[in-house]
């Protein structure tokens, strides 16, 4: 008996699984994107890593990652502290491979030039579609470095650990190392995003100041990743709340007094240990001045909102290419799912969002690449990064639920990967500032730096005439920036991304993109739910250009 035929049925009408494809070879937008923020020098990279993640091998040690959760071992077989989180090979494997690529640190590599980071970026957006929660201490990684810059003597004792290619999953000190990673704790449970709440103290060891050394104690209500080897910290000191790096071993070797209570169950994000955690008078050195804590780590978060982006705009692309491969490879009511004018709209609809998050995010990237050179570039940094995180992030859960339906029972099933992507959306909306503080942001940005608004509005102006519908959308942005309040800052929010994502296709295209997109989004002629996209547009190229045949 074959493997399709059983004693009472034959298997068929069934689509083939999405693997063993080229992650960026197959992505018109992802690549376009590249190409546009300038990166196309790196197209070669981009092209194998997309072809080595996108197996069937890879995307297996995705599930399995998530299938055995991490376990915490609190205590040694004699009762000793332990502290330690065991991972399952393939997680393991994943790092491995992320930081092989340079996922982790590429940016701020030796050599980096124009482009780097936004082919970094590119490949943070591939891994995401494979597993993304692993993803999470490669984030912080990367977003880590520059704060650790602030402090020379910390700089050059971890960063040649940090900007290695090698993982090192051991548990051991950073000088018997290869290669290191690197969390943070932020939050506590009476504060949350309200950092200035928190109670966690510093004391130095001696006299105190930047680089030197200090006890900490006190707790964090979400420290991702506990086996990194160092974590950032805030910690009320004397002069105020700083930021710390705190170490898993001290420099004599010891384990530090870093003690977690539990790991967080989650919704999703499975494969990525979260825990609660005490620091009973633990190491930690201080990161420049005492009372820059909040300036000292916002260097940090604005890199990791970015990667936010990034990955739901992964995920939005792998849920949208799983929809549009089943919807290829099966017949329903003698057509292909496909080919039926409904169905086409949903996922021509789908394409549109996907491909907007993905020029969004990778245009974030190209910014970051260029913000030293541009004035311009630096503006569209400071105001889009809470802008682009909330709507990207916000736009994903939505979205992988419409993809996830596309299925119908085959989608509801832990089978297949589109219920893991349904959990893992929410947590990049979250994570580094939700919704709401994404939106306070844009108004902090408007009332401090005035001249960012301009500078980004010029850009888009440069485009005024092309489209009636995105004059009107221009112009009322415009006005909504100069009466900006609390009351309205989520819908001005939603529209600077939109008109943002509008902005671009018009630069760059195609007109079919630029015009389904203006006439779905800025006009209000679609409905509320994905498929209801106005007469007109033509629904199979977009599906086509999403997932070439």
């Amino acid at each position: 008996m074959s493997i399709s035929q059983f004693d009472t049925h034959e298997i068929f009408n069934q689509p083939r699984p999405f693997e063993d494809v080229n992650l960026f070879e197959g992505d018109i937008g992802l690549r376009d994107a590249v190409t546009r923020e300038g990166a196309a020098s790196h197209a070669a990279e981009l092209d194998a890593f997309g072809s080595q993640i996108g197996t069937s091998e890879i995307f297996e040690l995705g599930r399995q990652a998530n299938v055995h959760k991490p376990d915490l071992n609190t205590l040694d077989r004699i009762g000793q502290r332990s502290d330690t989180v065991e991972f399952h090979p393939a997680y393991h494997d994943l790092m491995r491979l992320s930081i092989k690529a340079g996922i982790h640190a590429q940016s701020f590599e030796e050599g980096a030039g124009i482009g780097t980071a936004v082919a970094r970026g590119a490949k943070h957006f591939m891994m995401s579609q494979v597993e993304s929660g692993h993803i999470c201490p490669i984030t912080m990684t990367h977003a880590v470095i520059p704060t650790l810059k602030i402090q020379p003597s910390i700089a050059e004792t971890w960063l040649p650990k940090v900007l290695t290619r090698e993982y090192d999953e051991s548990f051991r000190p950073m000088t018997e190392k290869s290669g290191v990673t690197l969390g943070m704790g932020m939050t506590e449970a009476q504060g949350g995003t309200d950092v200035r709440s928190n109670t966690t103290r510093a004391g130095p060891v001696g006299d105190g100041g930047p680089g030197q050394a200090y006890h900490i104690h006190g707790h964090k209500w979400f420290m991702s990743a506990p086996m990194c080897d160092a974590f950032l910290i805030l910690a009320q000191a004397a002069g105020g709340l700083s930021v710390f790096l705190v170490p898993r071993f001290k420099p004599s070797g010891e384990v530090n007094a870093i003690h977690f209570m539990r790991l967080k169950d989650k919704l999703g994000n499975s494969s990525n240990a979260s825990s609660e955690v005490q620091f009973h008078d633990a190491y930690g050195e201080l990161i420049g001045e005492e009372g820059r804590g909040i300036a000292n780590i916002m260097v940090m978060a604005n890199l990791t909102r970015i990667d936010c982006a990034l990955g739901s705009a992964g995920l939005m692309r792998q849920a949208l290419a799983q929809a549009v491969n089943h919807a290829r490879g099966r017949r329903v009511y003698q057509k292909t799912l496909v080919d039926q004018p409904a169905m086409t709209a949903v996922l021509a609809d789908l394409a549109l969002e996907s491909e907007a998050a993905t020029a969004l995010a990778i245009r974030l990237t190209g910014a970051h690449d260029r913000q030293a050179t541009s004035e311009r570039e630096a503006a569209y940094l400071r105001l889009m990064t809470p802008v682009i995180k909330y709507w990207v992030t916000k736009r994903g859960p939505g979205f992988s639920y419409e993809a996830m339906e596309v299925f119908g029972g085959n989608g509801y099933v832990e089978t297949g990967m589109m219920g893991r992507i349904y959990r893992d959306m929410p947590v990049n909306a979250i994570w580094e500032g939700s919704g709401t503080v994404m939106c306070l942001d844009v108004l902090r940005v408007l009332a401090r730096d005035p001249d960012a608004a301009r500078l980004v509005m010029e850009e888009f102006a440069e485009l005024k005439g092309v489209n009636p519908d995105y004059d009107t959308m221009l112009a009322k942005v415009a006005d909504d920036l100069a009466h900006a309040s609390e009351a309205t800052c989520r819908r001005l929010t939603e529209d600077l991304a939109k008109l943002a994502a509008a902005a671009i296709f018009l630069k760059s295209g195609p007109d079919f993109v630029a015009e389904a997109y203006i006439a779905s989004r800025l006009t209000g002629r679609s409905g509320d739910c994905y498929g209801t996209l106005p007469e007109g547009i033509d629904t199979r190229a977009l599906v086509e250009r999403a997932l070439p045949i």
